[in-house]
């Protein structure tokens, strides 16, 4: 369970900072202040449905493999900013490109930020 909820926490951050940079490199993207708490959450849950769900779609096609986290890292964007007053993203290519860049900040924090804990964790043990 506290797996779980740290596997959570990890994603969560992994998308706020995301959406962080896609808004920064992207002027069409939008966040605000204090909705754009909600919209991370809004995003990050949606995303987690998403992907089983495209993933069991796409068993039976290999080639649709490759872009389930894209996918649901689009359905997760476009959910989000219409059920959210935290994300706002205009045009057809800012779309495009706010996915990638979410999906590929998404995926490095994934992957950095618990080697950062362990990291972490590991001096505590040593001190």
């Amino acid at each position: 369970m506290v797996r779980m909820l740290i596997g959570f926490v990890v994603q969560l951050v992994s998308n706020a900072l995301g959406l962080i940079v896609a808004s920064w490199i992207l002027d069409d993207v939008t966040i605000s202040g204090t909705a754009f708490v909600v919209a991370v959450v809004i995003f990050t849950v949606v995303y987690a449905i998403a992907q089983p769900v495209f993933t069991m779609w796409a068993v039976n096609v290999p080639a649709l493999r490759g872009g389930v986290a894209l996918v649901a890292t689009l359905v997760g964007l476009i959910i989000t900013s219409l059920v959210s007053d935290g994300l706002d993203i205009k045009g057809g290519v800012t779309w495009i490109a706010a996915t990638v860049i979410v999906w590929i900040v998404s995926l490095l924090g994934v992957f950095v930020l618990p080697l950062i804990f362990l990291k972490k964790k590991a001096e505590e043990r040593r001190a």
